[in-house]
């Protein structure tokens, strides 16, 4: 488009009347469908991941894990969980907005939630990343294999779509 449509709103209505022949509500329908295929993909993920981390501390071998690693994994749970929520909550809001004519609103707060929900992801996953390699090699290999995680997650989830968004 040549431009940021999140900063050009009456740009982009524009731009799909011309090039789309869509209306503001056939946009919004299609931007609601475009999220929900998105979350489709990560809330499995999120949620076996969450579950995966929960039953740890009931394995036999959790008690001998250093007071970091046992930082390193309620930190990741936390993140987990909280990734989870976040990406399952535009569901929710659909629910409860569900025939109210909000649907601007609901697309709005669905992609806020779900940027964020992705960002604690990708938080959850560096964390998974220090406490296995951690665990199985050493803890100061695991903080630097969770280091480039974290290097990785950002590059490809924020910094490289954010360097498409300005072409």
């Amino acid at each position: 488009m040549g431009h940021d449509a999140a900063d050009h709103p009456e740009r982009d209505a524009e731009w799909n009347r011309e090039a789309r022949h869509e209306t503001e509500t056939e946009r919004l329908d299609r931007n609601w469908a475009s999220i929900l295929q998105e979350l489709r993909v990560v809330q499995t993920g999120v949620q076996l991941l969450t579950g995966f981390l929960l039953i740890l501390p009931f394995q036999e071998r959790f008690g001998e894990l250093s007071t970091y690693e046992q930082c390193v994994y309620l930190a990741t749970v936390l993140l987990s969980i909280a990734a989870t929520v976040l990406l399952i909550a535009p569901v929710g809001m659909h629910r409860i907005l569900f025939r109210r004519r909000k649907l601007g609103t609901l697309v709005a707060s669905a992609h806020r939630l779900e940027l964020w929900g992705l960002v604690l992801l990708g938080l959850t996953l560096t964390g998974v990343v220090m406490l296995i390699v951690g665990t199985v090699v050493d803890p100061i290999v695991g903080a630097i294999a969770g280091g480039c995680a974290a290097f990785a997650f950002g590059y490809f989830w924020i910094v490289l779509p954010l360097r498409y968004r300005r072409d």
